[in-house]
């Protein structure tokens, strides 16, 4: 089996430039996909950011219904203390002991007084709390009713928002998805056949350019990409086939019109043999 070393500088070419094809493809069927892997993940995180925020005032419920609880104890201590002095004053043998049991029972309610009103302020807290999660309505200053949405009514909202965005996405990736398949499958295969100094100048090329093009043909004298005209001696020598030739205006890796006119075609039938 040969290595990437023992290969003829044709194959090499050859191989750079079916990649360079198979990326392009690549290239092409996700920009069909436009914005939408990015919209649906912005709305998976503002989703996610909704459910956190949900969670955070439910727990905030239960901590006042937790208060409630509490404070509703300790009107029921409060109320069997009171009962309990109340009856001791009828067995008192002095003023002083009387006096001493009214403000017991004078203090415990204070107490029924205050865990009332902390009551109360739980409830009214709930209530605010529950608002923001159900949504409600309000008038403004012109009389003019504006509703506010709650947490759970916007995520419906954008769940079925994500849940159309989806959809919309499984069937542009359904519509593709064998030939991107191939296309993959034959990229990693591709990979491995070229030395890893000629990759790696594959790749920092398609990185440098938006159209991602490091490998292109001479078309009609001039280097495509760029189409800066190339010198007659340097035509020659890409057709020749001899050495690896790139671009002096843009680094590109050229190869003549013929071999790119092959490889097209023989890509072109991998795909048109999947439809």
């Amino acid at each position: 089996m040969a290595t990437t070393k023992d290969i003829s500088v044709e194959e090499k070419l050859r191989l750079l430039y079916d990649l360079q094809l198979i990326d392009s493809k690549i290239d092409e069927i996700k920009n069909t996909r436009g914005e939408l892997p990015l919209e649906i993940q912005d709305m998976e995180d503002e989703i996610q950011g909704l459910q956190i925020r949900l969670e955070k005032l439910k727990n905030a419920i239960d901590l006042q219904e937790e208060e409630i609880k509490k404070r509703e104890f300790a009107i029921e201590k409060a109320k069997e203390l009171i009962d309990k002095y109340t009856q001791q004053q009828k067995n008192v043998r002095n003023n002083r002991e009387f006096e001493a049991l009214s403000k017991e029972i004078e203090y415990q309610e204070l107490e029924i007084q205050l865990a009332e009103k902390k009551i109360k302020e739980a409830k009214n807290e709930i209530d605010k709390i529950n608002k923001k999660i159900t949504g409600y309505s309000y008038e403004d200053n012109s009389g003019k009713e504006v509703e506010v949405k709650g947490i759970e009514n916007l995520m419906k909202e954008k769940e079925e928002n994500l849940a159309h965005k989806r959809e919309e996405l499984s069937a542009l990736m359904k519509e593709t998805e064998k030939q991107e398949a191939l296309l993959n499958d034959n990229a990693v295969s591709i990979r491995k056949q070229i030395e890893p100094r000629l990759l790696r100048a594959y790749d920092r090329l398609r990185k440098n350019f938006k159209n991602g093009l490091a490998v292109v043909s001479i078309e009609r004298g001039s280097s495509g990409g760029s189409y800066f005209v190339i010198p007659v001696q340097q035509q020659l020598e890409i057709r020749m086939r001899h050495k690896i030739v790139v671009d002096e205006h843009s680094g590109r890796i050229l190869v003549d019109a013929d071999l790119a006119r092959e490889e097209k075609e023989k890509i072109q039938k991998m795909l048109d043999d999947i439809k």
